[in-house]
Order: structure tokens, then sequence, then C-alpha cells
């Protein structure tokens, strides 16, 4: 919106079932700026429609039931927080629903702005509230996933182990909607490094939830493969291994949404700073710029998996413009800095160690960072890597 495009509002299906007010960002020629193909262009944020600041109040499920089947995927019918009694609180003091929450509300999304005419779709991905695979952004777009009787299966990734084909007769109509997806991070689909292992425990999930959710992901990738004969994703002799769209960097993304994005959408995986930086003319704007201060809440090792500050760093890097961060914590030390472009590293934590105190101070501790940055790259008469005095950002 920032860049000129204009904010849509829909109400969607949230996470939980229950309706949220989202908004996309649509543009006519898609290039504010005057570069590029112009073709109408809707930008849509996952976490928008199915993220975790979006996600409502959850009623907590009776221990060990198993969530309701309606035979309509539209409805989150008996979703509730899975975590056990006396499990995780939930982001924002709402319960979360690991095994229920859906995407649909993206796919909603996604389909409003296919009927006003959008012909790109730039999906970005991240804050997700789920982790379905992207079958509920997938059923919202006409898709059926559907278990050994032939009946929908219910929102979530929870019910995945039961999917047994995937109809796409109804799919809504896509010719010419070329999609990409803008992302973060490059986890793939399954194994250590996958949607459940890594992202799921921050959305609720114990650890019986995760390996649910595994399973679920795993079964929805080999389905994909072998009975709907989508590009190759996962083989099972007793042992999962990912391969083709599930191995690919990114299919893990927002619960696996990435997965489902390419494998039918068929969309294209581009990290997600790297449009942005394009978007806004970041190139341009380094033009005579002597320091880039970048950051994010915690630089650490998912940083280094193509998230904003590494994109920004190595933008930067290319003009041969030097790079500092400012963070709330840093977990990375001074040689993976240097690995991913940035040239020094400020933290909340080195002044206060208290992490309620950081957080609850966070302003006046930033304003107390950003003197010392200032004093050490462009104040003091020797600044670091020869700097001149009062060189300007």
């Amino acid at each position: 919106v920032a860049c000129g495009f204009e904010r849509v509002e829909v109400e969607v299906t949230g996470p939980v079932g229950e309706p949220v007010r989202a908004a996309y960002a649509w543009h006519a020629s898609g290039t504010p700026g005057g570069s590029g193909p112009a073709v109408p262009t809707a930008v849509v944020e996952l976490a928008e429609a199915s993220g975790l600041r979006r996600l409502p109040p959850a009623q907590e499920a009776p221990a060990g039931d198993a969530p309701a089947r309606n035979g309509s995927a539209g409805h989150a019918s008996g979703a509730g927080a899975s975590a056990p009694a006396g499990g995780p609180a939930a982001h924002g003091g709402v319960r979360l629903a690991p095994l229920t929450a859906t995407s649909r509300g993206t796919g909603e999304l996604i389909a409003h702005a296919v009927r006003r005419g959008a012909r790109r779709i730039v999906l970005g991905l991240g804050g997700s509230a789920c982790t379905d695979g992207g079958t509920g952004m997938m059923a919202a777009l006409g898709v059926r996933f559907l278990d050994a009787a032939g009946l929908e299966l219910p929102p979530g990734g929870g019910a995945l182990r039961q999917l047994e084909r995937i109809d796409t007769s109804g799919l809504v109509p896509l010719d010419g909607v070329e999609f990409v997806v803008a992302c973060d991070v490059d986890n793939p689909l399954l194994g250590p490094y996958g949607a459940a292992a890594v992202y799921a425990p921050q959305k609720g999930a114990g650890a019986e939830d995760v390996r649910t959710l595994e399973a679920g992901l795993a079964r929805l990738a080999a389905v994909a493969a072998h009975t709907h004969g989508l590009t190759g994703a996962a083989e099972h002799d007793g042992v999962v291994r990912s391969m083709g769209v599930a191995a690919q960097p990114g299919a893990g993304a927002a619960g696996g949404v990435g997965f489902a994005a390419v494998a039918f959408l068929g969309a294209e995986i581009r990290p997600g700073i790297e449009y942005l930086l394009g978007l806004l003319g970041f190139a341009e704007r380094l033009a005579g710029a002597r320091l880039v201060i970048t950051g994010e809440g915690s630089l650490d090792e998912q940083t280094l998996r193509g998230k904003a500050p590494a994109g920004v760093a190595a933008a930067a890097g290319e003009a041969g413009v030097p790079v500092v961060a400012v963070c709330g914590r840093r977990a990375l030390g001074d040689e993976a800095l240097r690995t991913a472009g940035i040239r020094a590293a400020y933290a909340l934590t080195d002044l206060e160690p208290d992490p309620a105190r950081c957080m609850a101070e966070a302003g006046p501790l930033l304003e107390r960072l950003a003197a010392k940055l200032a004093a050490d790259w462009l104040e003091a008469p020797a600044a670091p890597e020869g700097r001149a005095a009062g060189a300007p950002l």
C-alpha cells in the first residue's frame, strides 16, 4: 500500500472458522515504479486471513475428541485448542488450534482478487496459524480433499492422515493467472527442518501434535504425487523421503502453503525480501548511501535462511554499502553475521538482559542503541571501516 497499491478489504474465514476482516493490496498494473510487466496484480499476505495475529479465541475441545466431520471443508466444525490441558498459552492471550487451524481465508482472498481481474497473485507467506499444507487455501479455490469414503476432510492438518484422493475438477478458472510466492524461509515441507517440526510448536503444537501433523503432510505429499499425478513429493517404504515439490526450498513455509502453491497453482517461489526491495526501488535508493541499517526481532539461524536482514545485506553488499543491524536479541556470532554481510549488530538485550523488561521498554532501549550506533558509525572521528564522521545514511 505504501508503494501505491490500493487496500481491498474482504470478510473471509479465519483460522479457526470464524469470520475475520482481512485485506489484500491491488494495483491495476502491479508496477507503481514503472518497471516490469504491467498486469493487474494482487498482493495477498497469508497472515492477514490465516495468521496468528488474526486468530480469534478457540473453544477448547474435550480431551481426546476428534474434529467433528460435517462434510464441508468450509466450516471449522470442532475446531478447538488441541494442545493438552495446561498446554501452551496461545498467541496474544488466545488458545491456539494447531491440528484444526485452516488457511481457507487466504484462498478466499485469492478468489476475490481473481474475480476482480488479477492476472498476477503475489502470495506473501509467513506468520500463519495453521499447518494444513495449504489444503484450506485450495479448498476455497474449489479443490476437494477426500477420505476413503469419499467424504471431504475437516479443516486442518490433523485430518490429513486420512487423505485418500484429491479432486481438482472444481478448481476455479485460473488460466492466465501467474502465481508468485514471496517467502523469507527455505524450509522443505517434511523432515527435521520442515513445516511441522520447525514451526508447528510456535502455533501451539505439542510433541504428539507435531508427529500427527508431520504424518498428515507426508500423506498429502504422497497422495498429490501418486493418486493425482502431481510432481513427485514423497515415497513410502517405511521411511518418508521428501523429494520433488516437497523438498523445494520454501515448500514448508506457512504450514506447507508453499507446497500447495507450487503443486496446485504452479507458483514460482521467490525470496519475499527480493520482491519487496524491487517494488520499493531499493537499488536506486542506495545511490549515495554510506550506511544501511536493517534488523528484526531476533537475529538467529532463521535470519541466515533468507529472511529480510539477510536480503537487505545482500542487496546493499552488491552496491558496496556497509550494513549494520538492530534487533531485540542476537543469537549469531560475529563470523555468522559477517557471512550474512552484516558488519555489526546492536541488540536490546545487550542493554537489558531481562526479556520482560526488554519488551516493555523496547522504545527507550532502541533510542539508546541508535545513539550508540550513530556514535560508532556516523559521528566518531575514526568510525569503523574508515567511515567519515557525519556520513549520511
